[in-house]
């Protein structure tokens, strides 16, 4: 709770003087002394909430050992909290929505989160005010509950349920029953409302003894103890250095706060004081050095978790990976390959602006063309989500290799100089483009065929990514081609469409794919340019949105069956990627299947922002990828311990496509296809790959030799699905329903110094 304006006077007086450098002290601070997660509050009327947030932000996700825990966007005002959340790569919790605005503005606060993959605070208040009795609060949290999880389609297990912590021992006998209400209405919440959190700002509680900490957090211990082993509470804003156990208090005092939190006594709120008056004294004999040093608490012992019903139910096998929110997916409906009829105006307006004309958008097969039974796929007629979860689930599916690679061998054989990147469309192009491969797929489009048929006839893929890898506005600003990104990813995915075809009319039985390629961009939206100033960003989240819907609208229309959000370094990049596939799939109403793929710089197995492969995934996870995985950075070998903690915990498909090995001195790769395949075997006989493949310095000989050796062994289990969790992320990743604080309590302590109010 530090990092909060109302909740510390340190915090709200170095925001003011712009002392981000101090402020960030106060965050790593918290996370030492025991916070999972930081809240971050920045609401303060002579400040710039909007820009305080943003770079709080976009500075404490450059800081290790701040942004390795997951972050709680905090604000009065919904537009600050979704600025933060735009600047933030891991997946956060935001506070808060609540009904007070209304159901419509509730409902589209609440969709915006889920697009984002936020969790949430809901408060308490719905359009008459607070809910402050037990009844109150369950019934306006099971209202919004229902609003939520039916209407809006919110993951139950990502809704945090704040039921309004009021505070106690004020002297008004209106208020003596806070505390018990509050307990009594969590557990209720709990059982009516399956898988969701509950929390509060437990200072609010204490708040009538202010001055006196040890008071306060007595009253704390007792409050928790019974909130959390009783009733269920299971996160807290609170300042986690201060905390106590049960058991750190003194018998007597450990009688006078359960008088106080129960209101078991008339008197309790008088002799509370009573006992507030000899601490303070207390206070006075230890600054002139005769105080006893605090108890030390001991290595804790984590004590059970409250269990409901909903928690011992046993998992159930899983037939395929989670599915999307929309219909289409949900029911598998199979996209119809008619392109021409989906003219949402944000489609349409960037197809009129393209600089191609007369194209093609439709792609459906007359729905006799081959048997319906699988192997067999015909477009129009069959589901590429049910058919790639047959193909996943009885085989490892092969990807392609490295495009770049096929086409430097293709230049040491053959001219591929400025002229021939140029091409006839572009001899008189103002900036030199050798180096743009992506373009080639404009300019010699029978090299990227070629290439294409080599991994679908020699390599045997099932399918094949896109040649464009940099087919945005932002990576083709660097050739002044940004008006041609449309035709780039057009281009691509129906090269690779008309390769796909031709090759599976030899053998029916053996379908494939197109893969729409959509790379990281050359900028960063976590890492700044700057080494001055850690909260620069040469791009924003709204930016790469727009950067990569354009991108998206080109490769459907140019044919693709699924796309491939790839080498991911930074995931908020990944996000914005993910949201832009999500708006394209609801403008458009279809369910195209969304694969994504990150890269771990080195052996610390780490993304290029921070995240392990564990907070990439929790990051992302809701966008409901049907298959994620790792590609490029390391040779097969090093990615070994990398891939076993991911295939532990990912609910999808996985896949690996590796280099071929370490790059030398000159930059090649070494690795021969034998030795790709037999470092490729440890995947395949630990069962951790649905699909596999190649990424810098492979071909179709090594893709073959990565085939003929997964040939021998089974696909990757989808493993069985249990009750949702809530799975945070900042650059590691959090699963708050597993966690136990440091007084071994199943409870996520929220640090509240980063919280201006807090």
């Amino acid at each position: 709770e530090r990092c909060n304006i109302s909740g510390s006077l340190k915090f709200k007086k170095l925001m003011m003087k712009g002392d981000y450098g101090a402020a960030m002290d106060i965050a790593k601070k918290q996370v030492e002394d025991g916070a999972h997660v930081i809240d971050i509050n920045v609401d303060d009327g002579m400040l710039d909430g909007l820009a305080a947030m943003q770079k709080f932000v976009k500075i404490a996700v450059t800081e290790p050992e701040v942004s390795k825990v997951p972050f709680m966007l905090d604000a009065s005002k919904f537009d600050i909290v979704m600025a933060g959340l735009k600047w933030c790569q891991g997946k956060p919790i935001v506070n808060s929505i609540s009904l007070k605005v209304g159901e419509e503005l509730f409902k589209e606060h609440a969709t915006l989160l889920r697009k984002h993959g936020a969790a949430v605070v809901v408060m308490a208040f719905d359009e008459e005010g607070q809910a402050a009795t037990e009844s109150e609060k369950v019934r306006i949290c099971k209202r919004s509950y229902d609003i939520l999880v039916n209407e809006v389609g919110f993951p139950p297990e990502d809704i945090v349920f704040d039921p309004n912590v009021l505070t106690i021992g004020t002297g008004m006998e209106e208020h003596a029953n806070y505390g018990v209400d509050f307990i009594n209405a969590v557990k209720t919440i709990k059982e009516v409302c399956p898988y969701v959190k509950i929390s509060g700002g437990i200072s609010n509680l204490s708040f009538g003894f202010r001055g006196v900490m040890k008071i306060r957090e007595s009253i704390h211990a007792v409050f928790l103890h019974h909130a959390i082993l009783e009733s269920g509470m299971d996160v807290g804003i609170v300042n986690a250095h201060e905390m106590l156990a049960l058991d750190d208090l003194q018998d007597d005092m450990r009688v006078l706060c359960e008088n106080l939190v129960f209101n078991k006594t008339d008197e309790a709120t008088d002799d509370m004081l009573t006992r507030t008056a000899y601490e303070r004294a207390c206070i006075d004999a230890r600054k002139k050095g005769l105080a006893l040093p605090r108890k030390p608490r001991g290595i804790p012992i984590n004590k059970p978790r409250v269990e409901f019903a909903y928690d011992k139910l046993p998992p159930v096998p899983a037939t395929e990976p989670p599915l999307p929110f929309s219909k289409a997916a949900k029911n598998h409906v199979p996209n119809p390959y008619v392109n021409s009829k989906v003219s949402h105006e944000k489609i349409a307006e960037i197809r009129a602006k393209a600089t191609i004309s007369d194209i093609n958008l439709d792609y459906t097969q007359p729905k006799d063309l081959y048997p319906e039974s699988f192997p067999h796929f015909v477009r129009g007629r069959d589901s590429v989500r049910e058919y790639i979860t047959s193909l996943f689930t009885s085989q490892i599916a092969i990807y392609d290799g490295a495009m770049g690679t096929m086409i430097q061998n293709y230049s040491k054989r053959n001219r591929l100089e400025e002229e021939e990147y140029r091409g006839e469309k572009f001899k008189d192009w103002n900036c030199n483009v050798k180096g743009n491969n992506d373009m080639l797929s404009i300019t010699q489009p029978q090299i990227i065929s070629g290439i294409y048929k080599e991994y679908l006839e020699v390599g045997g893929s099932n399918m094949i990514g896109t040649n464009t890898f940099s087919s945005t506005t932002i990576a083709m600003d660097d050739y002044d081609m940004k008006e041609y990104a449309y035709e780039l990813n057009y281009e691509g995915a129906r090269l690779a469409r008309e390769a796909c075809d031709e090759v599976t009319a030899k053998d029916p039985t053996k379908p494939r794919f197109v893969v729409g390629a959509i790379g990281p961009t050359n900028r960063t939206g976590s890492i700044s340019p700057s080494v001055e100033d850690p909260s620069a960003r040469n791009v924003t989240f709204d930016e790469l949105v727009e950067t990569y819907f354009e991108q998206i609208v080109g490769l459907v229309d140019g044919g693709s069956d699924i796309l491939m959000v790839e080498t991911i370094f930074d995931t908020l990049n990944a996000k914005a990627a993910l949201y832009a596939v999500g708006e394209y799939l609801e403008f458009s109403g279809l369910d195209i299947p969304v694969f994504v793929s990150g890269t771990l710089v080195d052996q610390s197995g780490r993304t290029l922002s921070g995240q392990t492969g564990e907070a990439f995934y929790a990051s992302i996870r809701h966008a409901k990828p049907m298959c994620v995985g790792l590609n490029c950075a390391l040779g097969a070998q090093h990615m070994v311990p990398f891939v076993e903690k991911l295939a532990k915990v990912v609910e999808c498909f996985m896949h690996v496509y590796s280099n071929a090995g370490l790059p030398n001195a000159m930059g090649g790769y070494d690795e021969t296809p034998e030795m790709m395949a037999e470092y490729n075997k440890v995947f395949f006989e630990n069962g951790w790959l649905n699909m596999v493949g190649g990424c810098c310095g492979s071909t179709p000989p090594h893709i073959k030799a990565i085939r003929e050796m997964s040939e021998n062994y089974s696909p990757r289990k989808l493993p069985d699905v249990g009750r949702p969790k809530m799975w945070l992320s900042g650059l590691e990743d959090l699963v708050v329903d597993d966690v136990h604080n440091h007084l071994g309590l199943p409870f996520l302590n929220v640090g509240e110094r980063c919280n201006i109010s807090g």
